[in-house]
Order: C-alpha cells, then structure tokens, then sequence
C-alpha cells in the first residue's frame, strides 16, 4: 500500500470488546481503532485503494474508522466483516474503473458484489454490503436499515458532514484525521460529482448528485417528481 498518501500501520491487539465482535477473530489496530482483520477485509482495502483516488480511499478509510469507533461508544451488536467491507467500498461507485447505467451507489454496490462474490460470503451478508454501499447517501432510509448498513452509514455520514462527531472523544478523531488526511477532500469530491452531473445527468435526479448539479453545473435542470405525476398518461 501506498504509505506516502496513508498513514497505514498494523499492530497486534488484544480482542475487541465482543458486544461488537461478530464476523471478526482477528482484529488489528488501525489509527488507534480495533478493528476486524483477515484475508478477505485485506483483499477489499487494497481493491479500494488499486481503483479509488487518494482522498476518496481515504475518506473511505476513514469512514470505516468511524463506524467502528461510533458502534462501540453506542454499544450496538454488528458484523463487523460487513461493516468493514461495505464501508471500505462505499464509494467504487464514483471511481473511474466502475461505470454503468444506475447511479453511482447502485454501480458501485453491484461492483462490490462482484468483487466479493465466491469469497465465502452467504447471500444474506452479501445482501447487507450491497445495501450499505447502495444506500450509503441516503441516511433517511439507511438508519432504519440493520445495524450493518445503519452504523456504516453513520461513519461514512460523520467523515463527509461531521454527522455525529460529537459521540466522539476529539482524541480518538485527531489520530484518523492524522492517518488518513482529508487531501482536500472538500473540493476533489464536489468536482468528481459535478463531472457525474455534466456526463451522466440522468443519473442524478433523485440523489445528492442534484444538489451538486444545481449548485456548481451551469444550465443542470432536475427532472421534476411534480412533472412526472402530472405528465402521467393517466387522466387523473
């Protein structure tokens, strides 16, 4: 891995608390976080970062960090190989390598799958990851989801918006800060959107690529969720 743009270190670590343990026997430290560790979560870190751009692998890094962290200052029970692998490949979908006629959560979930598929995984634990990275942006109906797609959401929701920081110990957030820096993720990440917008902009209707688009994109104009009831070819 690259460490001049990740501060990436192993360490060996006692087991995580277990209340937070499923889908995890081994754990390593990571910027001060104990988090699940084992071929499979290696294999998706590194494909995050073989396709990702540095600071989108890094926010992506950090979301992960996030999650875990918030999981086990909240107490809740999660698989954690889940979490770790949805979050991590949250955001493939915006990367140049992956593309298709869905928005950018739906391609980058279908990528995911592919990825992990014949990798061990039940169906069921494969279904939770497409649903995290197919809902990642959508926390008003990812929150309501299982623990694995709620508390990945959460990370990834603290790392782009600062959602829920304050559950968090400044102490524990400075060194993932620290390991994984943001890389102007502010600017490169709006400019990645607003290049979705102008390319594909039948994608960004009903996501926050729209917000994006009305926003930063000269001339973008929204399909309407109005003109669609109205223009229906119902006479009522």
């Amino acid at each position: 891995m690259n460490t001049e743009t990740v501060g990436y270190k192993q360490e060996t670590v006692a087991p995580a608390k277990t209340f937070v343990n499923r889908g995890a026997s081994q754990t390593r430290l990571i910027a001060g976080v104990s988090v699940p560790d084992g071929p499979l979560i290696t294999a998706v870190i590194e494909h995050a970062q073989r396709l990702s751009e540095p600071y989108l692998f890094n926010h992506a890094m950090r979301s992960w960090l996030f999650a875990e962290a918030i999981g086990g200052a909240k107490g809740i029970d999660y698989d954690r190989e889940v979490v770790a692998i949805g979050t991590v490949l949250h955001d493939i979908g915006l990367t140049a390598s992956v593309s298709g006629p869905n928005r950018f959560e739906v391609n980058g979930a279908d990528a995911a799958l592919s990825f992990i598929r014949g990798k061990g995984l039940s169906d069921r634990r494969a279904q939770l990851i497409w649903d995290l990275v197919a809902l990642n942006s959508t926390p008003s109906l990812a929150l309501h989801k299982e623990p694995e797609v709620a508390v990945g959401t959460m990370g990834i929701g603290l790392d782009y918006g600062g959602f829920g920081i304050e559950a968090l110990p400044t102490a524990d957030v400075e060194p993932i800060l620290s390991a994984f820096p943001r890389l102007k993720m502010k600017q490169q990440f709006a400019e990645r959107c607003c290049r979705l917008v102008t390319n594909k902009p039948e994608t960004s209707h009903d996501n926050f690529l729209r917000d994006f688009g009305e926003r930063f994109v000269p001339g973008y104009k929204a399909v309407s969720t109005v003109d669609l009831l109205m223009n229906a070819p119902f006479d009522e």
